[in-house]
């Protein structure tokens, strides 16, 4: 609450939430109950999903363990003895996937750049990284996608706590429940300002959107890496061009 509080939305400011609500940290009950009973959008994170998918399963099943080992042990503590109650799973499951703005695409984790949209779901938006991090255009010509997901300081020669600008997409998971920065971001469409406060130091900052932004080339993945490491591959040269 920290940030909200810092932010000072007004009457007339929406609040859009890029998902993973739960499962970071021993709060996630109040979370959610704050963002439903509000009535401030939020969209499906992997987390949220894989609570889902626990529920839809048995437990003890390598799908209810896993998401236990993933954060589920903390967000069921979180509720106490009386566990998720069914409207908070309800409000889960109706969570959109994308929110389109116009000039700005919201999305929990980004799109597959191979597929056309109306082929991708939950597998590609909630979860997608590397596919997605090393595309060299645009998935939109008229919009900006920005996304959660992925920490911004595993992207090389980025500073813990600095947004990062690819091709077509913006990142501002800033790590706020991580050791290594502890800062959690929101930003201002309108103004282009981020607001970020540390989950750690409580510390507070503000800055332009330019300024706190790193930009990046296009990075590989996995398979490229190793046809790239393969003896004779020919070097690939990566750019925004």
């Amino acid at each position: 609450m920290s940030l909200i509080n810092f932010i000072k939305c007004g009457s007339d400011d929406q609040l859009f939430f890029l998902g993973d609500l739960i499962d970071r940290g021993d709060r996630s009950a109040d979370v959610v109950s704050w963002v439903k009973d509000n009535g401030h959008t939020c969209l499906r994170g992997n987390h949220e999903q894989m609570c889902l998918d626990a529920f839809n399963s048995n437990q003890g099943s390598l799908v209810w363990k896993g998401w236990l080992l993933n954060g589920g042990a903390n967000t069921l503590e979180s509720y106490g003895d009386e566990g998720i109650p069914q409207d908070h799973l309800d409000w889960m499951r109706q969570l959109p996937l994308f929110v389109d703005l116009g000039d700005t695409w919201l999305v929990h984790a980004g799109l597959n750049p191979n597929l056309p949209l109306e082929l991708q779901g939950a597998a590609e938006f909630c979860w997608i990284r590397e596919e997605f991090h090393s595309a060299t255009q645009p998935f939109f010509e008229d919009k900006i996608i920005i996304t959660g997901h992925t920490i911004t300081f595993v992207f090389p020669n980025v500073k813990p706590g600095n947004l990062v600008l690819g091709k077509g997409w913006l990142d501002i998971d800033t790590g706020g429940y991580h050791p290594k920065s502890g800062w959690l971001s929101a930003l201002d469409l309108d103004s282009a300002t981020v607001y970020q406060c540390n989950t750690f130091t409580n510390e507070l900052r503000v800055n332009t959107l330019a300024d706190i932004t790193t930009v990046i080339e296009p990075v590989m993945t996995r398979s490229q890496r190793q046809e790239l490491a393969k003896p004779n591959a020919q070097k690939r040269r990566w750019s925004w061009v």
